[in-house]
């Protein structure tokens, strides 16, 4: 019997149902996926909102490390192999369930279930965001707003790693430390500090060459004004709602900038566009560059806890749901 979460209607954390099914067995293409780890995403909370809308009823997650348990035909596992996920079929909250084996990820032995379902679609969005979008080369000045978070975190550390210099926002004075601690520059306070200001007086007037923004209109007009000229600005997330409205002549009068609003899923489209990014994540795990920093576990069913405090920017680094 498995246990699933499932939300029959959008709203708050607290439309976040449980639910008991008896699983079929896996059909063609398909596993039986027992999940040990259950990553947990601000995307999780924009399905729950209605930020980006699902059919409903709908499971929840996307991100789940575990081990198959049975396989269905034409599939390239076997029983007890150790495998992870991100989707983007949505339902990892749940003890275990029947996936698509193409949307699975092979661990490595020295890759712990914990840190695959806390690592695996916050790195391999770093991944795509920091080398293959952004294309970040050594010597470039990125502003990573909420370096504190998950994907922020990470962002820093992959950067300094390979040779950019790192200016951070954080929201409170309690996670400025966690900020340079990934290696940040300088560290800003988005709430109080004039972060475009800070930028130019840091950069001595020029502006940083990449801004990597995953909060959103919160931080939209100091990304625009944080940029230098012909720089880049990757919009990649909503945490303070979708950037709207944008005025394509402000770029201009910025100086000529570049903006775009890629997604995860327009960069792992093919096999080998998967395995190239999971296996650079992997490496940059191994090497201790990267790590992902597992700061809250909640048991799997408290999932609507762990909505409250995401969005209420209580967590920093990575949470987990254990089932």
């Amino acid at each position: 019997m498995a246990r699933a979460a499932r939300i029959e209607r959008t709203g708050g954390p607290e439309v976040i149902g449980w639910v008991d099914m008896d699983l079929p067995a896996p059909g063609p293409g398909q596993v039986r996926m027992r999940n040990t780890a259950v990553g947990l995403n601000f995307i999780d909370t924009y399905h729950r909102s209605g930020l980006y809308p699902v059919p409903l009823p709908s499971g929840l997650g996307g991100e789940a490390a575990g081990v198959v348990e049975a396989v269905g035909e034409g599939v390239g596992f076997a029983v007890g192999d150790r495998v992870a996920t991100f989707g983007p079929a949505l339902g990892a909250y749940a003890t275990e369930r029947n996936v698509q084996a193409e949307s699975l990820f092979k661990l490595p032995d020295d890759i712990s279930d914990e840190t695959a379902a806390a690592a695996l679609l916050k790195g391999g969005t770093v991944e795509f965001l920091v080398e293959r979008c952004a294309r970040v080369r050594p010597g470039m000045t990125v502003l990573v707003h909420a370096a504190a978070g998950g994907v922020g975190q990470i962002a820093v550390r992959w950067l300094k790693a390979i040779g950019a210099q790192v200016i951070a926002t954080v929201g409170t004075e309690a996670k400025v430390a966690l900020a340079r601690e990934a290696g940040a520059g300088h560290v800003l306070l988005s709430r109080t500090d004039d972060v475009a200001a800070r930028v130019r007086e840091i950069t001595g007037g020029m502006g940083v060459d990449v801004v990597l923004d995953g909060v959103g209109k919160a931080t939209w007009r100091a990304s625009l004004a944080s940029a230098k000229r012909r720089g880049l600005i990757v919009s990649f997330g909503n945490a303070s709602g979708p950037v709207e409205g944008v005025n394509l002549g402000e770029l201009a009068r910025a100086g000529s900038l570049f903006v775009t609003r890629p997604t995860m899923f327009d960069y792992y489209v093919t096999p080998e566009e998967r395995a190239a990014g999971s296996g650079r994540l992997f490496e940059m795990l191994r090497s201790g560059a990267v790590r992902a920093d597992i700061n809250q576990r909640f048991a799997l069913e408290d999932a609507a806890e762990a909505h409250r405090a995401l969005e209420a920017g209580e967590t920093t680094g990575s949470t987990i749901l254990v089932p």
